[in-house]
């Protein structure tokens, strides 16, 4: 299957390329710098360099088509600033869920964040941060053109991953190494039955394999 993720070049996209191009998969990563194609090469992904926040809808998905999933992966950062948690962490995922529908790619998985809800309050950089991943959940959760999965993983560590979590529409809160959170993206896009699914994600004792089945067709 051919996946196009949207965010290449991040720290879970990284991981997840790497699984994905290993399981035999074709993976594209849109990134916004050519300067980070190499990483992706030696990832196992085809780099498309194209700016998620300025970009044409008709644009992002000529890049999609074709595509049997599609991973919405990117986020500003910290210290991106308040505006730019709209126009990427909001924005782009919306652009990226438009494109996916033009481009009739119905499997789309959401990376989002532990505590999203667009109803959040504050007025700091990760209460607006929340915000904008929750209205960018309610927006993709909306369509009915989508096979969507939302998966918020807990607080990001780079620990070696045990291939253990807790995989639930609610965990309470906790940590979770990026190796996880990729390896269970990867088996999420290998199991169609976990489309409509909001799951949060953190470190547990269960298998990634028999996490994701668990909570299959609920």
């Amino acid at each position: 299957m051919r996946i196009v993720i949207a965010g290449g070049h991040g720290q879970i996209a990284l991981r997840l390329e790497r699984l994905l191009s290993a399981g035999g998969h074709e993976v594209t990563g849109i990134i916004r710098s050519d300067g980070q194609s190499d990483d992706l090469r030696d990832a196992g992904a085809e780099p498309v360099v194209l700016d998620l926040e300025s970009a044409a809808v008709d644009e992002v998905a000529d890049v999609l088509r074709g595509a049997g999933a599609a991973v919405f992966a990117a986020g500003a950062g910290p210290g991106s600033g308040i505006p730019r948690k709209d126009t990427v962490d909001r924005g782009a995922a919306v652009l990226f869920a438009d494109a996916a529908e033009r481009a009739g790619v119905r499997r789309f998985v959401v990376v989002s964040s532990m505590g999203a809800d667009s109803g959040h309050e504050g007025d700091e950089q990760f209460d607006v941060y929340l915000r904008a991943k929750g209205a960018a959940d309610d927006d993709v959760r909306a369509r009915s053109g989508l096979d969507w999965t939302i998966l918020r993983p807990g607080s990001l560590t780079n620990d070696a991953g045990t291939g253990l979590v807790d995989l639930q529409a609610s965990t309470g809160r906790g940590m979770v190494a990026r190796d996880d959170v990729a390896a269970v993206i990867a088996e999420l896009l290998d199991t169609p039955a976990t489309a409509g699914l909001t799951l949060e994600l953190v470190g547990g004792s269960v298998p990634v394999v028999v996490a994701v089945r668990d909570v299959a067709g609920n």
